[in-house]
């Protein structure tokens, strides 16, 4: 935060809700001070919000340089975005989805003559490629990767889809399925 914008951040957002804020950022483990400098709060309630969002499954704790730590729980990230799927399509636009994804992946795979990605990245070592070739390369490693990620949640989504839209259903009296 700039000092022009600490005091709205300060004003317009608890303590709690500012450590919250901070942990969804996070891209690594971070020291619990370091939570609390960044949400401007004491290492007190830093601590006191980390403890109840790892009871919560949204963080894990772990240690950096010998000092307590926490990292979003990549667990809960993983169905969060399964379920954020499902929510936000159909079952049909989730095969349409996985369609696109896998022509995607096959279109990479036959321009650059290869079956996979990581026979892909094998020809980062065997041939001899320029600065500008190796650059390119490296995007499109980036773009596969990013393909395979979401080609495996929309699969994941789909696999999940009946249980989490029987779940998410407002309760009747019939008994679950899923015993």
């Amino acid at each position: 935060m700039t000092e022009s914008n600490q005091g709205s951040w300060t004003e317009s957002m608890s303590g709690r809700e500012r450590v919250r804020h901070v942990v969804e950022l996070l891209d690594k483990p971070t020291p619990v001070q370091e939570i609390a400098d960044r949400a401007d709060v004491s290492r007190a309630t830093a601590d006191d919000e980390l403890q109840r969002l790892q009871s919560d499954d949204w963080v894990t704790e772990t240690t950096v340089d010998g000092t307590k730590a926490y990292d979003l729980n990549p667990v809960r990230m993983l169905f969060d975005e399964i379920t954020d799927l499902i929510e936000a399509h159909s079952r049909d636009e989730l095969e349409s989805q996985l369609t696109e994804l896998k022509e995607e992946q096959e279109e990479l795979a036959t321009e650059y003559d290869v079956s996979s990605l990581d026979e892909f990245r094998e020809q980062l070592a065997d041939e001899e490629l320029s600065a500008e070739e190796l650059r390119e390369r490296r995007n499109v490693i980036a773009t596969w990767e990013a393909i395979n990620t979401k080609l495996g949640l929309v699969k994941h989504a789909l696999q999940l889809y009946d249980d989490v839209i029987e779940l998410s259903s407002p309760r009747t009296d019939s008994p679950s399925t899923l015993a």
